[in-house]
């Protein structure tokens, strides 16, 4: 295999656009097991002044993931993010206006593998939300499995997201006088297992509890789609049924955590590495599906809503797939 390396007369802002994407990607991959690592040290050299302080704080503190959670606004102004955002480049593309006197869902997807346009997007400073979406606070919903990892908590928090659980989606858009938008990335990690550049395999057919909640609170529904998530990273090949995918479906089905055997580019060097390809990343945000509030939804209803869901998304879709360089004959597949 050839190796290309990257050329050290770049310009400086590039190499600084990839610096903040590795950290980014290292914090993702490590910063957890850093966290769970160092208080571990502290419990076994007995530095008790420092970790019971932590843990009695943690105690206290346990469930701000699910009630807004507590973001920094000087965290979400780091020039890294700014850095972050250009390297792709990444866009935030609005089809419609949204009433900020309403509380929203925003559905996005795909999974992809980092969900880099969720997070570039909704929790930086350096996205157009706040000018497209005047008005309007949003909040990232991820896996409170991270909430879990000691340390990395407060600066997951700090950037904006909250839990994606019932009760953290409840209380976002249970906030009375509307600007609330609750983004969840519907696929799960399930759906990272399925993603493959040029592929739009989305695990949604099972995934109802959304809808329920949009209609307990009569919140509207935003299908959102980001082109170019999918080509940010190649995956080692695992079609259902291999050996591979039997492993990655049985880790995912007990942890809940997926694994899938990633490579894109290094630092310094193009065709091998953990830093995703410079990929732009459009992210398309719907029109609006109204839901009139219905506090006792019937299975019916239900799927009803959920069929209408899919519809628009496909609409969305194929609406903007020409412009992004997607084949006319490519679709969306549900599973």
């Amino acid at each position: 295999m050839k190796i290309e390396f990257a050329l050290l007369n770049v310009p400086l802002a590039r190499h600084l656009q990839t610096a903040a994407v590795l950290q980014a990607v290292l914090t993702f991959l490590l910063m957890g097991q850093v966290g769970i690592g160092i208080m571990v040290m502290l419990i076994m050299y007995n530095y008790w002044f420092l970790y019971i302080p932590y843990l009695a704080w943690l105690c206290y503190d346990w469930q701000t993931p699910e009630q807004g959670g507590r973001r920094w606004n000087w965290v979400q102004s780091w020039t890294m993010w700014k850095h972050f955002k250009d390297y792709f480049p990444m866009y935030l593309v609005k089809t419609q206006d949204l009433d900020p006197g309403h509380n929203y869902i925003f559905g996005f997807h795909p999974h992809g593998i980092f969900v880099a346009g969720a997070f570039g997007n909704f929790c930086t400073n350096y996205s157009d939300f706040k000018k497209l979406f005047p008005g309007f606070t949003s909040y990232l919903h991820v896996s409170k499995i991270w909430f879990w990892c000691p340390l990395f908590r407060e600066y997951l928090m700090s950037n904006g997201p909250v839990s994606v659980s019932k009760k953290s989606v409840s209380h976002v858009l249970s906030k009375n006088g509307g600007g609330n938008i609750s983004v969840i990335v519907l696929g799960g990690s399930q759906e990272t297992l399925e993603s493959q550049p040029g592929k739009f395999i989305l695990c949604l057919l099972q995934r109802k509890g959304f809808i329920k909640i949009a209609l307990t609170h009569g919140a509207s529904l935003v299908p959102v789609f980001s082109f170019g998530e999918n080509e940010l990273y190649k995956q080692i090949n695992n079609p259902k049924g291999s050996w591979l995918r039997t492993v990655q479906d049985t880790v995912q089905n007990l942890t809940g955590i997926s694994l899938p055997l990633i490579y894109a580019r290094g630092f310094f060097r193009y065709n091998f590495g953990i830093i995703p390809y410079r990929k732009p990343i459009y992210t398309v945000v719907g029109r609006p599906i109204p839901v009139r509030q219905t506090l006792h939804p019937t299975p019916e209803q239900i799927e009803e809503l959920h069929q209408t869901y899919m519809e628009e998304l496909r609409k969305l879709f194929n609406e903007h797939k020409g412009k992004y360089g997607i084949p006319e004959h490519e679709t969306l597949v549900f599973k």
